[in-house]
């Protein structure tokens, strides 16, 4: 049967695969030795500083360099963007567990529901939950979708025209809908408002204003967006748009993916690292690989997440757009694959043999 002495020791041991595997053969010995003397009689688990200070100090000695005093602030540049690439991935493969887009049959209930006297008109086939130019992707399209039409991948929604009731004006129409929605358990956002001038006629002698009311609404995993647009004293023209929410398993698959994604990147970049030490042929280049990376993989979210953002407050959202967007992905995918090679090189090149072995160095 082990002893306490015994069970804290391989627990001590553990912790220390936080460090590179020549550091452990060459310390762990030691080190596991001094932790066990300056423990009290008795303990069997590390105390929680312990196994976080390992834990810290096994992470910045895979990162080799213990005089730089930057190499952890670019490992940890490396490791957000990479955790976030694989949280977006993760989200993605999670987003599979919504419910297919409503069919006709829900759409008239939903429209019979919130406006009763009007009727269902022209409703598009519902789509996937993502499209691609309103259609599924398939595989023979990547090569649009990664080289410049990013753009056109969008959450899919079902479109219906709602046929006004007869003698009905906007305001009426719009009031009844927030009233009815409100009584049948949706939870109605704040209508925005936009006009726009147009011509009335090929000449342009005379000019209209259209002005288009957009009410969002949710209930359980569906949104719903009435949009009621009318033109002088024409009669109002209605469209109904629905969706479905962010699913549940998105949040806890994109958090375990983003953590594994950002941990895989701190790993790779202190291997590189650690690889092109002094003396090392192709340390310059790897840097500079280094800096393409980084630059290529942030530059879309950095030009993104503020535009979104603004998105986002400018207009009542009932459900937040998808992370691979704030992400600027798929539409900055050139960028990103520009990157991703960039990466390779860099990772190729610190792969290449050393002049000389380097002693392993200690961490302070």
């Amino acid at each position: 049967m082990p002893t306490n002495g015994d069970l804290l020791a391989r627990r001590y041991r553990r912790l220390l695969f936080c460090h590179p595997r020549a550091y452990r053969r060459a310390r762990a010995d030691e080190m596991v030795g001094v932790l066990l003397d300056a423990a009290p009689a008795g303990r069997t688990r590390p105390t929680a500083r312990e196994a976080a200070n390992l834990i810290r100090h096994g992470l910045r000695c895979r990162l080799g360099r213990p005089a730089s005093r930057t190499v952890a602030a670019w490992a940890t540049l490396a490791a957000v963007v990479c955790g976030l690439f694989s949280a977006a991935v993760a989200a993605r493969a999670a987003w599979e567990t919504a419910r297919p887009l409503p069919g006709r049959a829900e759409t008239a209930a939903l429209v019979a529901a919130a406006l009763p006297g009007h009727g269902l008109g022209k409703v598009d086939p519902a789509p996937p939950l993502f499209s691609f130019y309103t259609r599924p992707l398939t595989v023979r399209q990547l090569d649009n979708l990664l080289l410049g039409d990013g753009g056109e991948y969008q959450q899919g929604s079902v479109v219906a025209e709602v046929i006004a009731a007869p003698a009905t004006s906007a305001e009426e129409t719009l009031a009844l809908a927030q009233r009815r929605l409100r009584e049948t358990g949706w939870q109605v956002y704040e209508p925005t408002v936009a006009r726009h001038s147009g011509c009335a006629d090929k000449f342009c002698t005379r000019t209209t204003v259209t002005t288009e009311t957009t009410v969002p609404a949710r209930r359980g995993d569906t949104t719903l967006t009435l949009q009621v647009r009318t033109a002088s004293a024409d009669t109002p023209q209605l469209w109904l748009d629905l969706r479905r929410t962010t699913p549940p398993a998105v949040l806890p698959a994109g958090v375990v993916g983003g953590l594994l994604g950002a941990g895989l990147g701190w790993l790779v970049f202190g291997w590189a690292s650690r690889r092109t030490e002094t003396p090392h042929g192709g340390r310059g280049a790897v840097s500079v690989s280094y800096a393409l990376t980084m630059a290529l993989w942030w530059a879309p979210v950095l030009l993104t997440v503020p535009n979104l953002l603004r998105h986002h407050l400018d207009e009542p959202h009932p459900t937040w757009h998808p992370l691979w967007e704030w992400l600027g992905q798929p539409a900055g995918s050139l960028l990103f694959l520009a990157g991703t090679a960039t990466a390779l090189l860099a990772l190729a090149l610190a792969a290449l043999p050393r002049r000389e072995p380097l002693p392993t160095a200690a961490v302070d």
